[in-house]
């Protein structure tokens, strides 16, 4: 079983799990868990994985279009290095900071691997599904996309800028200005071009895009080898953590958000799939190995 079917396997069991968060009356909650092997390439600070970590929790707050309030952290690892665990926390620490939450401690313990669980809450009485979009409006992002593709393939020459790159801020606030405007939303954890197609599958409609309407991150073309590597890093590498919405009104969106807004196509009906320049876009991105 890959992780899309025990993914499924999941949404088939537990179908109060909800999208990138559960919500539970009004209370937010995810989790995730980050392994050194999958999630932190060589040259990653400690800092920047605690940022990193406890931000990918807060992002899928940030999806629901709820207000973070607080994160908690499991930390494993072989040994217990004073600076290492203290830089860890100073980053989890500050990308709460950044996010408008506090970060409220968790739990240690001695693994043969570097590994975080992290989990999230926030509040919100009106969350934003992914299955609200409807054709006709306008899908758009957040940001810029590529960021942390460029990151891994700047990290072996270039580890200060790659960390830099790699420590991305939850779009909590964009989200929560969003919201009102949104019928779809969730953050792109997995690519672009996977968000589209969960969108598509939780909305039951298609997507046309456009590359040239992409925001795409100006680190990318540093590092790709030639365009169709550029858009490999754009569309499917993931792991940027922006967000991914449908509306109805494009420059309000655009206009409450502290966020660049891009809009990047149109929600088309189901049967025309998810396309990108007249092509159906494949259904792939970040998966964890």
């Amino acid at each position: 079983m890959d992780e899309r079917a025990a993914l499924a396997l999941i949404d088939e069991t537990l179908p109060a799990a909800g999208d990138d968060a559960a919500v539970v009356d009004s209370l937010v909650i995810t989790t995730d868990m980050l392994h050194e092997t999958t999630d932190f390439p060589d040259g990653t600070t400690r800092y920047t994985a605690g940022w990193r970590a406890v931000g990918a929790s807060l992002s899928d707050v940030a999806a629901m279009g709820a207000r973070a309030t607080a994160a908690v952290a499991v930390y494993g690892a072989p040994e217990f290095d004073p600076e290492a665990l203290s830089a860890f926390l100073r980053g989890a620490r500050d990308v709460c900071d950044d996010a408008g939450a506090e970060y409220v401690g968790g739990d240690l313990d001695g693994h043969e691997e570097f590994t975080v669980a992290t989990t999230a809450l926030g509040e919100t009485a009106t969350p934003v599904r992914r299955s609200g979009a409807t054709p006709g409006e306008t899908v758009c992002v957040t940001g810029t996309l590529g960021r942390s593709g460029a990151a891994v393939r700047l990290f072996p020459d270039d580890p200060e800028r790659a960390n830099d790159l790699f420590r991305f801020s939850p779009r909590v606030a964009a989200g929560r200005a969003i919201a009102p405007h949104a019928g779809a939303m969730m953050d792109s954890s997995d690519g672009l071009a996977r968000s589209l197609h969960q969108l598509s599958a939780a909305s039951d409609c298609g997507f046309e895009v456009g590359y040239d309407a992409l925001p795409v991150d100006g680190s990318v073309r540093d590092v790709a080898d030639g365009p169709d590597d550029e858009r490999d890093l754009a569309i499917y590498f993931g792991e940027d953590f922006e967000l991914v919405f449908t509306t109805d009104d494009p420059g309000a969106a655009r206009e409450a958000s502290p966020t660049p807004v891009s809009a990047i196509g149109t929600v088309t009906d189901a049967s025309e799939g998810v396309v990108l320049d007249g092509e159906v876009l494949p259904d792939r991105g970040f998966t964890h190995n």
